[in-house]
């Protein structure tokens, strides 16, 4: 449970108003919004430093260049597919601190020239603090100063982007409601304060579309299956974040990648406890209530249910994969083989390099950590032809 002073004051108080104005209690997804996106008392609105080695948790691009290379190798294909559009547009979502976009721009420039020269890299960025990280790499990296703007989901007209839309590490930091199997029906999970502390009440569901969700991506409460007091998470604002991607996208690309399960492991009868996950120095637990604003809330994301939603909205997916294969297809086994070869071995020293980046590179495809991690490839507005031939970070790589 949290304790007050662990909570910063101005939080604090918002968080008080919120459920007195509510009448005592909020839902898990009003109250996760708060403490994450809060303007001055969020985790992710007022800190700076929560990703990489220093932070509490880090993400793909920390571990070096490779993954922001590798993806720009889709990226690129992606540009020739669409038959080279001049402008060509990336939006990433949620840039963390700016490596991926510095990483990706520097290895379109020195590998795709022709792509990099009509590429607009658009950032849509809620966070000031990680916004100003961001302006400050980039601004440092010569393939990047005159590329990228940063802007909001207001300011982009509807269908006006042609290109590719990204999110890495996104969906899963999006507010979720918690549900509750109990009594034979489906309950939410609320937040109350008993005693100065923040616990949780169970009620009615707050909304129609959380008994709908289920419906939609086929997992049937009343069936038997599910033991008394399963929970789980239901990520409404996710189908709200497609449906504005969608929205404005108007011929391209949206490549989602994110840890999370297709609907029947997200939702399996033994996952009785949901998928909602704390950290904070690179540890983990399960309570959400611990120092508010002080550590990062995460749940997993469903990816059939932004497949069903996306085909709603006109979006086609074209595949799902492991990010381990994604990047396989793209070249990384290749990275390793030349690594395996002493590739970049002029002293006897850099026998340490070598092995340092075999295990970055191992890292990125370990299938126990991120090599799990789902990458969902959708599109919209693409001829017959452009969507029937596959994109190579959905084809099979050579000897898997």
């Amino acid at each position: 449970m949290s304790q007050p002073a662990a909570i910063a004051p101005d939080l604090a108080q918002r968080l008080a108003e919120h459920l007195a104005a509510e009448g005592g209690q909020i839902s898990f997804a009003d109250y996760m919004s708060l403490v994450l996106y809060d303007p001055q008392g969020g985790y992710y609105a007022s800190r700076d430093r929560q990703i990489g080695p220093q932070g509490d948790f880090i993400t793909s691009p920390h571990l070096g260049p490779d993954f922001a290379e590798l993806l720009a190798e889709q990226v690129a294909e992606c540009w020739d597919r669409l038959g080279c559009p001049d402008p060509f547009q990336i939006v990433e979502m949620g840039a963390g601190q700016g490596q991926m976009a510095a990483d990706l721009l520097r290895h379109l420039k020195g590998a795709y020239p022709d792509c990099w020269r009509v590429t607009q890299y658009q950032i849509v960025e809620i966070s000031p603090a990680l916004a100003a990280l961001q302006q400050a790499r980039l601004a440092a990296a010569a393939a990047a100063t005159d590329r990228v703007v940063w802007t909001h989901w207001d300011s982009i007209s509807p269908g006006s982007i042609v290109g590719c839309c990204l999110s890495n590490e996104l969906v899963d930091a999006l507010p979720v409601h918690r549900v509750i199997w109990q009594a034979g029906q489906l309950q939410e999970i609320y937040v109350t304060s008993e005693a100065g502390q923040l616990v949780d009440r169970v009620g009615p569901l707050s909304s129609d579309r959380l008994a709908s969700y289920f419906d939609e991506i086929g997992i049937d409460w009343a069936a038997g299956h599910y033991p008394e007091g399963y929970s789980t998470e239901v990520n409404l604002a996710a189908l709200d974040w497609l449906a504005t991607v969608a929205d404005r996208l108007g011929r391209g690309y949206l490549i989602t990648i994110d840890y999370g399960y297709e609907a029947d492991r997200f939702y399996h009868p033994s996952r009785s406890g949901g998928t909602l996950q704390c950290y904070t120095n690179h540890a983990h637990h399960n309570d959400p209530y611990w120092q508010p604003g002080q550590q990062d809330l995460t749940a997993h994301v469903d990816f059939t249910a932004l497949e069903r939603w996306g085909d709603r909205l006109g979006l086609t997916t074209l595949g799902f994969t492991r990010q381990s294969l994604f990047l396989m297809a793209l070249g990384l086994g290749d990275r390793l083989m030349a690594l395996s070869g002493g590739a970049g071995l002029a002293r006897p020293d850099d026998v340490h390099h070598i092995f340092q980046r075999r295990d970055t590179l191992h890292r990125l495809i370990d299938p126990s950590g991120l090599g799990n991690f789902g990458v969902l490839i959708q599109a919209k507005g693409l001829t017959d032809a452009e969507r029937e031939t596959p994109l190579t970070g959905l084809s099979t790589p050579a000897g898997w």
